[in-house]
């Protein structure tokens, strides 16, 4: 997706308001090689960075039966995937931040998202993964918050109508 500075900005803010991340394997693999510090000299632009040490310092668990450790201040996730999300979700604090495309859409089956980010970029693409493919029933959202980003981008916020 195309990206600016404020854009991470918004994203540095939201995930500084989690206690930590959840991720699947393959997006924690690709936020480790694209954020992991310390980055070679100028391999990104100075703005870049206050996102880069959010991301970097937070707690992050990632959910895989193929890989066998993890670090960069994360655990891995094992065994149910229900009940290991309810668990932290138990956990007193602000809650976690959810990245992917498999994960989301396998606790959006078991009803264990409370809130949806979804930023809608002014740019079309023909391929590419897509949210929530293969979703078994409708889930209904209100919308709770909407930020316009003077790239077009439009970030917005929805929980599950229950």
């Amino acid at each position: 997706m195309p990206t600016d500075e404020e854009l991470h900005r918004h994203f540095a803010e939201r995930l500084a308001q989690a206690d930590a991340l959840l991720f699947g394997r393959v997006t924690y693999e690709m936020m480790e090689a694209g954020w992991r510090r310390p980055a070679p000299t100028r391999a990104r632009p100075d703005w870049m960075e206050p996102f880069a040490r959010t991301i970097d310092a937070a707690k992050k668990y990632v959910v895989s039966s193929t890989l066998e450790r993890v670090d960069w201040n994360a655990e891995l996730v094992r065994g149910d995937l229900g009940e290991a999300v309810q668990q932290l979700k138990r956990e007193r604090g602000k809650g976690l931040f959810l990245g992917g495309v498999k994960l989301p859409l396998a606790l959006a089956e078991l009803g264990l998202i409370d809130e949806y980010e979804f930023v809608v970029q002014p740019r079309l693409a023909g391929h590419g993964p897509t949210l929530f493919a293969g979703l078994s029933k409708w889930i209904d959202l209100k919308l709770v918050g909407r930020l316009e980003l003077g790239s077009g981008a439009v970030a917005m916020r929805y929980e599950p109508r229950r």
